[in-house]
């Protein structure tokens, strides 16, 4: 019998490592140093805390994935290996890996160790799956252009290859190729983990004469500015379908650069959306509203179930990053005694409470505050803000990183948001009704 398929979420630092598990996820992704394609969670990550989130992980039954999927020049092979051996040592459950030449070097210095392919290989067919086979490789993360069909070819063909997916998380212009825009633009090589994100900046189109030196800007109404900015992917409604199938082994979160938030709903939504599947009670309605209430740069289903030429609704033209439904207000710590504020809260106010997959919780009522269940939601009404130290506030603001009293514990990591509208009154805002216009350029720093 097939093994159940295994939900794969980001760990972009230890406390996300151990949130996305407590949100439902069977393993994570992470690494250490530049060597990875995200250079920035890499460097939240060092080897003492990607070792704990590793032994974490173990501890749960669970696994991690350690990321080596950049593209090394000449000068930097030592390190390279040095790197992996050091890695090795610390027995994660499989290297990710996008370079040929890195592939061999894994099977040389770690053949203990499973080596996932990288997305960046860009397999596409049968024949490349199959050399990539024959080098040792038990897992592929297939091309994000790559149809249901050509991985059903690619599964007949090599039964005992596994075959990941990505579902969820923001797109590159490039999809799987190897883009130069950041290198060209501001010397960051987005190939070895340092992209500048230059595809979702608004850009002017000019038209230049050459006989006459003569330049014109050319107007365009709002519209085509981005032209660069695909709008994230999201599976969430067709997991159905993947699962159906029966050759897809595990389902990716792109991520670990974004927020707790992000992680822990996205994560949740796509643990209902498997467990009800295997349950006969999948209900696409309900994932896709959970996931709503992240930001985004809007959602396509991209190339799994269609062809290229049949979309036209893969890019974002307009915006690049808009509001979700919901703002986080704070975060629980691990320890469930204390949260932490993410957004203006005072007291009196009602915020909603979004617990970690199988987590219970009980009705309270005390001085501190009050926890109860209606309408489906668990809620925590405000009546007493008070830090560990003693400290009383009557609101506390984003950025305040003291540790605030719960009126009773909860489970750790859990998150407490409110509707965006209501967040947007308690800054004094006015929301765009139409959910737009969040032009920040760096995108990935703005996700909630």
């Amino acid at each position: 019998m097939k093994n159940r398929t295994e939900l794969l979420a980001p760990a972009g630092n230890l406390d996300k490592l151990k949130l996305a598990f407590a949100y439902g996820a069977d393993a994570v992704y992470g690494g250490v140093s530049s060597f990875s394609l995200r250079m920035r969670s890499g460097k939240e990550f060092d080897v003492e805390s990607f070792a704990e989130g590793i032994a974490y992980a173990h501890a749960r039954g669970k696994q991690v994935y350690c990321t080596v999927n950049s593209f090394p020049f000449n000068a930097q092979l030592g390190s390279y290996e040095r790197h992996i051996a050091q890695m090795a040592e610390l027995g994660p459950d499989a290297f990710i890996v996008a370079s040929p030449g890195v592939v061999r070097m894994v099977s040389q210095i770690a053949p203990q160790i499973p080596i996932h392919l990288s997305t960046q290989a860009n397999v596409m067919n049968v024949y490349d799956a199959q050399v990539y086979y024959d080098m040792g490789v038990r897992r592929i993360i297939a091309a994000r252009e790559i149809s249901l069909k050509d991985l059903a070819a690619i599964k007949e063909a090599l039964p005992d290859l596994e075959i990941e997916i990505f579902v969820h998380g923001a797109m590159c212009f490039a999809y799987s190729g190897r883009c130069l825009i950041s290198a060209l633009q501001t010397g960051r090589v987005p190939n070895r983990g340092s992209c500048a994100n230059d595809c979702r900046f608004p850009y002017e189109i000019y038209a230049h004469n050459s006989e006459t030196g003569t330049t014109f800007r050319l107007e365009e109404n709002g519209v085509g500015t981005y032209i660069m900015n695909s709008k994230d992917l999201n599976l969430a409604s067709h997991i159905d379908t993947i699962m159906e199938s029966g050759i897809i082994d595990s389902v990716k979160i792109e991520g670990r650069t974004k927020s707790p938030y992000y992680l822990g709903i996205v994560t949740r939504a796509y643990r209902h959306a498997i467990d009800d599947w295997y349950a006969g009670q999948f209900e696409a309605q309900r994932y896709e509203a959970e996931i709503a209430t992240t930001q985004n740069r809007g959602f396509t289903d991209a190339y799994l179930l269609h062809r290229p030429f049949e979309r036209n609704d893969t890019q974002s033209t307009e915006f690049t990053i808009q509001d979700g439904t919901h703002q986080v207000a704070a975060l629980v710590s691990e320890s469930g005694l204390t949260w932490r504020c993410k957004d203006k809260t005072c007291l009196g106010d009602r915020i909603e409470i979004v617990l970690p997959v199988g987590a219970v919780l009980e009705p309270v009522d005390n001085e501190y505050g009050a926890i109860t269940f209606e309408g489906g939601k668990w809620w925590l009404e405000v009546k007493k803000l008070v830090a560990t130290n003693g400290r009383e506030f009557d609101c506390i603001h984003s950025g305040d990183e003291r540790e605030i009293l719960l009126p009773a514990p909860m489970p750790g990591y859990t998150i407490l948001r409110r509707d965006i509208r209501e967040a947007k009154a308690n800054k004094g805002l006015h929301p765009d009704p139409s959910g737009h216009q969040r032009n920040t350029p760096k995108g990935e720093e703005c996700l909630l």
